[in-house]
């Protein structure tokens, strides 16, 4: 199988952002992570614009040359923002106001009308939903809504604790969502150290989404050699 990296260029933006200044530049990381051999760069637009701001936004979703995938909550805000970039895919997750990252999964099963809602308007503008839940068996099978064609599997667990038992859970939420039809990707908290043992437990994962641990790397490897290492373990 052909897996494939993404790479989030959030925490480039939050260390420009802890200067207001104009850099470093998230896109100007999105471009070297690409030639790098990402193949696809992530964003978080979060609702309190930590770190990724609207001009992002836009000047990384017309500069990519490979795939932008955007991170979002369900709301109103977001949605027009989505439709105003097309970006191509966007992944639905959870936001609670002060959290230093995100705490979860969505609560797809306790929140199916909202997603649908955004999803079927996000899809009907052209752009492809994948939503970001624990891996667990009830949040996957309540993920098969009209327009959802991919699930991202939260790997904070396994990426904390490690274990066969957070192998396991990962590895049966990826067969039950390829048996109903979805694509898998998987992220959070995933290392140089932790993704090889994931790879080869969970083969049938196709997109992996890495960016503080990526990032944290580039400042001593240099960014194209960080990215080629994470592309190594993947192949």
């Amino acid at each position: 199988m052909s897996r494939h990296l993404g790479v989030n260029v959030d925490h480039v933006a939050t260390l420009r952002q802890a200067r207001r200044a104009r850099y470093p530049d998230p896109l100007a990381a999105a471009l070297v992570a690409e030639r790098a051999g990402a193949d696809q760069i992530t964003i978080h637009l979060r609702s309190d614009r930590r770190h990724i701001q609207d001009g992002d936004v836009a000047r990384i979703a017309a500069s990519v040359q490979t795939f932008l995938n955007v991170e979002c909550a369900t709301t109103d805000e977001m949605l027009a923002i989505v439709l105003a970039h097309r970006p191509g895919r966007v992944t639905l997750v959870p936001e609670r106001p002060g959290e230093v990252t995100t705490e979860g999964g969505l609560d797809v099963v306790g929140g199916r009308e909202a997603i649908a809602a955004f999803t079927a308007a996000a899809v009907a503008g052209g752009v492809k939903i994948s939503l970001f839940v624990d891996p667990d068996l009830a949040q996957v099978e309540a993920s098969v809504i009209a327009g959802v064609d991919m699930v991202e599997l939260n790997t904070a667990a396994w990426s904390e604790h490690g274990g066969r038992k957070e192998l396991d859970r990962l590895e049966r939420a990826t067969a039950r969502a390829r048996s109903l039809g979805l694509g898998v990707a998987a992220g959070h908290g995933l290392t140089l150290h932790n993704l090889r043992p994931l790879v080869e437990a969970v083969p049938d994962i196709e997109e992996y989404n890495i960016g503080h641990a990526l990032m944290g790397d580039a400042l001593f490897l240099g960014l194209e050699t960080a990215v080629a290492r994470y592309k190594a373990l993947l192949a």
